[in-house]
């Protein structure tokens, strides 16, 4: 399965997240499929940075988000709009 979710990055006590495709088979930090956006959690207020095109279409054909990347997806309206697209298709 095709999950989307964070990937570390940055220095000791100060992460920095890649979004991911990535199998879900593979590590945290290992291999991935493409990189569709950033996160930064220690910044005030967090900086979150997705490419929009990319999240649905990896949504459209079957990625499955994790928890985190749902909430970050939904904060910024993606899944709404991924939600309006399925509705559309049906």
């Amino acid at each position: 399965m095709v999950k989307i979710r964070l990937r570390r990055v940055g220095a000791i006590h100060k992460p920095s997240y890649r979004i991911v495709v990535a199998d879900s088979r593979s590590p945290r930090d290992g291999r991935f499929i493409e990189v569709i956006g950033h996160y930064d959690p220690l910044a005030n207020p967090a900086h979150v940075d997705i490419n929009e095109e990319k999240a649905l279409n990896w949504l459209t054909q079957g990625a499955q988000a994790t928890d985190t990347v749902r909430s970050l997806l939904g904060q910024l309206g993606i899944l709404e709009k991924f939600e309006q697209k399925k509705r559309a298709l049906s």
